[in-house]
């Protein structure tokens, strides 16, 4: 069985004990969230929802936040001595499916 769910305007489809990394929510490591915005809900029966599957929910517990890799992005302009460096890393969630209702 499997669902899709959306988070941070992003979509996943999720099985009973994946781990994803999804965008930073605001939760404690070994918190439980619950994922209310299920678009599709597959097995021996697909349910696909309007926007979403009424009543569906996943649960997933939290097991860690932290930061992605670092992207570097440059800005060059010829002739003006003009150079940029920055960095970035994108915070994310990593958490644990659990259950698909």
């Amino acid at each position: 069985m499997y669902a899709v769910i959306e988070t941070g305007g992003k979509q996943y489809q999720v099985k009973v004990g994946d781990k994803v990394k999804v965008e930073k929510l605001n939760v404690e490591e070994g918190d439980l969230v619950t994922f209310d915005r299920v678009l599709a809900i597959g097995g021996e029966e697909i349910k696909i929802g309007t926007p979403v599957v009424s009543g569906a929910k996943v649960e997933a517990k939290v097991l860690a936040n932290g930061k992605g890799k670092k992207v570097i992005t440059y800005k060059y302009k010829a002739k003006k001595n003009e150079r940029t460096k920055k960095g970035h890393r994108q915070p994310f969630t990593l958490v644990e499916i659990t259950n698909i209702a």
